[in-house]
């Protein structure tokens, strides 16, 4: 089988090149030939260029195109559509990342508009958006999402059977189990928030909680929060400065304790499973954009989630995204997002109840035995098998 990978790919720093990386490594050792035909090529400045560059491939060589769509990727969704116009005998999947939408704006808006000009055209262009996203969806023989709450909103939105869109799980290393750290109150209770720190994710939210545990007798000074992940300077620097910056003020601000807080930006790869290890439970404070509610729900997961499962721990998370149904296996914690008073209330919570931790990673380790790549891999071979043996939808 010879699949066509269009995806963003490292270097860029995002979780869905992360995340095809992976795939695509996995693929390969299902005995699956992934090339990825862009890769290598610089971004496209129109949608001419974009066909251009699509011209230059012989697709022959391809059975099937499978492209990762969130994120407002334009050049992927935007080469899914020349390929249902150009290369229509050619069977097409995606993984759709940010369901319950394909791209979430109008591909094409000039990035050099202010971002109150491009939030205002991409509302009054949504009508049209969405119409463009059902017409792709329709082209597609298959849609994956990686949760089911995200298919179930997927093909709603996009007007498909149900049986369009497929849920495999986000996959993640198969990784030997390493023990707790000493539990409270032997110990801090040792809270990680892993992944891109850029503004969105709810981390002041998690500075306040914190903030409150402090002012609590029986949870003062009893915790210890890691902050790990990408900064990329594109992310987190903006025209308000660096995001950085500003959660050390605002920790500053709320009288954190400086023993309370680490900082591991940029972690090399092969350092983050010990690093999670390290810590009793993952918190993901995410808050959904108020500004995208305008446009649909965002009901998507987290490649945080699965490294979390992968090294058997437990996670506290808002109830944004998908992350209610990623943590219904016993495998952690959820509270309202936005509401730091809650968060709060959760983690005192496990403070007073260490053994909740225990249990917490021992489901997490079950979890991510059961979405080790190769099981994860294998799935998307027989679903791309079945796509080669169908007729056409159309």
């Amino acid at each position: 089988m010879r699949i066509a990978l269009l995806s963003p790919l490292p270097p860029e720093q995002t979780g869905i090149a992360d995340y095809a990386a992976v795939w695509r490594r996995a693929l390969e050792e299902q005995g699956v030939s992934v090339a990825a035909p862009l890769s290598g090529q610089p971004p496209a400045a129109s949608a001419l260029e974009l066909g251009w560059q699509l011209q230059r491939v012989d697709w022959s060589r391809f059975e099937l195109a499978h492209a990762e769509l969130g994120g407002g990727r334009e050049r992927e969704f935007m080469a899914l559509e020349w390929l249902a116009r150009h290369q229509p005998w050619l069977k097409l999947t995606a993984t759709v990342h940010d369901p319950e939408r394909l791209i979430w704006r109008p591909p094409g808006l000039p990035r050099q508009w202010p971002r109150w000009l491009s939030q205002g055209a991409a509302l009054l262009m949504d009508p049209l958006t969405l119409a463009r996203e059902r017409r792709l969806a329709g082209r597609l023989a298959r849609l994956v999402t990686l949760t089911d709450t995200g298919a179930d909103c997927l093909a709603r939105r996009m007007r498909l059977p149900a049986e369009r869109v497929a849920r495999i799980p986000h996959g993640n290393q198969a990784l030997p189990a390493a023990p707790l750290p000493p539990l409270p109150p032997e110990g801090p209770l040792r809270l990680l928030y892993f992944g891109f720190i850029y503004r969105g994710k709810g981390i002041e939210d998690l500075l306040d909680a914190l903030a409150l545990l402090q002012e609590e007798p029986d949870t003062r000074d009893r915790v210890r929060l890691t902050l790990a992940g990408g900064a990329a300077p594109d992310i987190a620097f903006g025209r308000s400065g660096s995001y950085l910056d500003s959660l050390r003020q605002h920790a500053i601000r709320l009288g954190l304790r400086r023993n309370m807080l680490d900082w591991r930006l940029n972690l090399p790869p092969e350092q983050i499973p010990a690093l999670i290890q390290a810590h009793h439970t993952m918190v993901l404070p995410y808050r959904e954009s108020r500004k995208l509610a305008w446009l649909g729900q965002m009901r998507g997961t987290s490649g945080a989630l699965s490294w979390a499962a992968a090294c058997g721990r437990g996670v506290v998370c808002s109830n944004a995204r998908a992350f209610a149904e990623e943590a219904a296996h016993g495998n952690g914690e959820v509270y309202p997002q936005g509401d730091s008073a809650a968060l709060a209330w959760a983690l005192r919570g496990l403070l007073l109840e260490p053994q909740r931790l225990a249990r917490h990673s021992a489901s997490a380790g079950e979890l991510g035995a059961e979405r080790a790549w190769p099981s994860v891999a294998a799935q998307f071979r027989r679903l791309f098998e079945a796509v080669l043996t169908e007729r056409g939808h159309d």
